[in-house]
């Protein structure tokens, strides 16, 4: 057990470190994306989860599709994503939707993502299938990525959106198991690394992808644990990137990671068998994602 002094609330961190500071990038690409998006009335999680590297993204006329709404049932300590009772079921014409996005951002690797709809009986899960039988059948030839909730261990609903062979199937554990309360309310850390073992079993041929946030509090120790564990599911790729807060409201910054943490992280993920760790303090789940999968498949 961990010394009682480790689990006592630190010192917020507070200064913003040169390595998270970025320049904006020029150019038109930025206001394509965002009026295509809302032209077509899309969420992305890019925005609605203010993430740091979103210009960038939009500038390369790329984006994280949000489908299933933008209300998530649950209510997670390092989200900004509005939590609440969604109004209404999923809209069953969000799949054409982004189908259309990708086509016409001409893309050939589409990331999609969603809120948790535990209001609904399969979580959603029929809504991702839909969308990536869209997005193949508007742009045929695009790889497409998912990154998905638990669907509160429903196996049946994974199975739904496994039997579309998604290109990547992506679902971020984000904590260590000592955090899970304050991080991922209502989420179990050993169901989801049962997602991650069911998924490679079921699927050996699909990678399997998975994500922490480190600086919310964990130790060295900890996370080692942690990657240890997900490397025993199979799973194929990782990610690790700095907890940034996105609101006074929600969970402080415990520390700054630093980026030799990081490439140190990567060197020991590696080496426990996962065939690409992307580790930096801006990565995130769906940052260069082509890059990292194309990495992973060699």
């Amino acid at each position: 057990m961990l010394p009682l002094t480790t689990l006592e609330t630190p010192t917020p961190a507070r200064r913003l470190p040169a390595w998270l500071k970025r320049d904006l990038p020029r150019g038109n690409e930025n206001f394509f994306t965002e009026g295509l998006l809302r032209e077509l009335r899309l969420e992305t999680v890019c925005e609605n989860a203010r993430c740091p590297n979103r210009p960038e993204c939009y500038s390369r006329r790329t984006a994280t599709f949000m489908i299933l709404g933008d209300i998530c049932t649950r209510a997670c300590g390092f989200c900004a994503v509005p939590s609440g009772k969604p109004v209404g079921p999923p809209d069953e014409e969000e799949p054409f939707r982004v189908a259309e996005a990708v086509a016409r951002m001409g893309l050939r690797y589409a990331v999609v993502t969603s809120v948790n709809r535990d209001d609904q009986p399969d979580g959603g899960a029929h809504i991702f299938a839909r969308t990536i039988e869209e997005i193949r059948r508007r742009v045929p030839g695009c790889k497409v990525e998912v990154l998905i909730p638990d669907f509160r261990g429903d196996w049946n609903a994974l199975n739904t959106v496994l039997a579309t062979k998604p290109d990547v199937l992506n679902h971020n554990t984000e904590t260590v198991p000592r955090l899970y309360r304050q991080v991922r309310k209502g989420a179990l850390y050993e169901r989801s690394l049962e997602l991650l073992r069911r998924s490679k079993e079921a699927h050996p041929d699909i990678p399997t992808k998975t994500g922490l946030m480190l600086g919310l509090g964990e130790n060295k120790e900890e996370v080692l644990a942690t990657l240890q564990d997900l490397a025993a599911q199979g799973t194929d790729i990782l990610t690790l990137g700095q907890y940034l807060q996105p609101t006074k409201e929600h969970l402080p910054i415990v520390r700054y990671v630093h980026p030799d943490e990081f490439a140190e992280f990567k060197i020991l993920g590696e080496a426990m068998g996962f065939k690409h760790v992307e580790a930096g303090p801006l990565v995130r789940s769906s940052y260069h994602a082509f890059e990292q999968t194309e990495s992973a498949v060699r």
